[in-house]
């Protein structure tokens, strides 16, 4: 069969299929990934009638324990964690609108391992240190992306230097 009638044979089953309520697109979206109750918000927004709909269906959710910004941050902060400093993680969080307060305290403990990880993802990208400037240029722009701060960089940098 070719690729064009499995597709088009796709379409057919999808338009047969019954228009899912809103809270069954809530619990589809969660049953895929966390999401945060801004993210989810926003997903469901086209498909209320109103906003009051969403926030009382969000607060319901919250109730039932199916919504969590916690555990979002949580499941976001482990997926990230070994590739990527706690400034990324934290400005990520806040972008998907979880609250500054839940933000510090899950990111809290992530700053204690910026080191070790700035250090394991040097040593796997690059491995030697930096032979002239434009090179050392290369690696602090690596690292600034992965969203290591700048005493975290240095502190890197100049450990590998002084072996």
């Amino acid at each position: 069969m070719a690729y064009r009638d499995r597709t088009r044979q796709w379409y057919q089953r999808k338009k047969n299929l019954p228009e899912l309520s809103l809270k069954g697109r809530a619990l589809a979206f969660l049953g895929r990934r966390e999401h945060s109750r801004a993210e989810l918000a926003r997903k469901l927004a086209s498909h209320a009638e109103s906003r009051e709909q969403v926030e009382t269906l969000l607060d319901e959710l919250i109730q039932q324990g199916f919504l969590s910004d916690e555990r979002f941050a949580e499941s976001r902060i482990n997926a990230r964690a070994g590739r990527h400093g706690s400034q990324r993680i934290a400005r990520e969080l806040r972008q998907k609108g979880v609250a500054e307060a839940v933000v510090t305290e899950m990111v809290a403990d992530l700053k204690t391992d910026d080191l070790q990880t700035a250090k394991a993802l040097w040593a796997r990208k690059f491995g030697v240190p930096p032979k002239d400037a434009k090179e050392k240029g290369r690696q602090i722009r690596f690292l600034q992306s992965r969203g290591f701060s700048f005493d975290i960089i240095r502190r890197v940098l100049a450990v590998d230097e002084d072996e």
